[in-house]
């Protein structure tokens, strides 16, 4: 059996690297205890439901940046034999608890909303105005200072961020309309939309962070094209027991069976090992473990993912 974290000329290794410092965090997590005090004053001195909303959403996010801020410190611990892969996946339970209260909180927005529905409130729209302006700013210089495409953790807690950005760019229109207008009604609309958006993307979370828990395939990785690299690779004969998972979000790992002529020599099956390592690196698949095979081991031909034609 041979396992490899391929390094290669290219970094493409760095998939295992933490993307964002947990330095970051920490500064992004004393950042929105401003923007929850403030947003939540102004909430209760402008009786608006949209400014409470979003402060009630300041709060999620500071429980969301907690935790991937601890997630990220834990990350940095190496592995050991209780935790031979490290401590990656504290990230993807910390991206799953921050969708699940991200559903929670819009929930309620949503309750709040349907209440000032039936029961109108008179809103202030200077105290929304300058409450919002302050979380606007500060989300926004937080969210895009931090913006990550590979770490779901990171992804979670920056989507808690510009949500809540656009939520308080939101309430300051808002303002800007009810002082305008006086039309009050426009704080629950406004209320009931930031809701639904931030439900949008707590969905795609909760669901990108169950596919790894699972250990499914990554919606990156095209399973049939990586079965069929392994066996253009010269000296191949087939390929089963081949399972493709995540360790966390952009670390995947592939483990199979590969079936090599049983005469081959020990140099030329490090070759066809070496070969497949480099093409699977470039599927970004980066942590690979081959065992090798003649046709005659035996295997169990119902194996899940035994790689047949379809």
């Amino acid at each position: 059996m041979h396992e490899h974290n391929h390094d290669h000329d290219h970094d493409h290794n760095s998939l295992f690297h933490v993307h964002a410092p947990a330095h970051q965090m920490k500064r992004a997590f004393f950042l929105t205890m401003i923007i929850l005090f403030v947003e939540f004053a102004g909430g209760l001195l402008s009786h608006s439901l949209a400014l409470l909303s979003d402060a009630g959403h300041v709060l999620t996010d500071l429980g969301a940046i907690g935790l991937s801020w601890f997630a990220l410190r834990q990350a940095e611990r190496p592995s050991n034999e209780r935790m031979t892969y490290g401590y990656y996946r504290l990230g993807i339970l910390a991206a799953l608890i921050n969708g699940l209260a991200l559903i929670v909180i819009t929930l309620w927005i949503l309750w709040e909303a349907y209440n000032r529905f039936h029961h109108p409130t008179p809103v202030n729209g200077i105290w929304m105005l300058i409450s919002a302006a302050v979380g606007l700013f500060v989300n926004l210089y937080l969210g895009l200072g931090m913006h990550n495409e590979h770490d779901l953790n990171v992804r979670s807690a920056v989507l808690h961020m510009l949500g809540d950005a656009a939520a308080s760019a939101g309430v300051i229109v808002a303002g800007v309309i009810i002082l305008l207008t006086h039309i009050s009604l426009i704080d629950p609309i406004l209320s009931a939309v930031i809701a639904v958006l931030i439900a949008f993307g707590a969905v795609q979370i909760i669901s990108k962070t169950m596919v790894i828990l699972m250990e499914g395939t990554p919606s990156e990785v095209d399973f049939q094209k990586v079965v069929q690299t392994i066996k253009s690779v010269d000296a191949v004969q087939d390929v089963h027991d081949v399972h493709v998972w995540s360790i966390a979000s952009g670390r995947n790992a592939l483990s199979c069976h590969v079936v090599l002529d049983g005469q081959i020599t020990i140099e030329a099956s490090q070759r066809v090992l070496r070969t497949i390592e480099h093409h699977l690196v470039h599927m970004g698949i980066s942590h690979v473990t081959v065992q090798t095979e003649d046709a005659g081991h035996p295997h169990d031909d119902k194996e899940l993912c035994a790689a047949k034609e379809h």
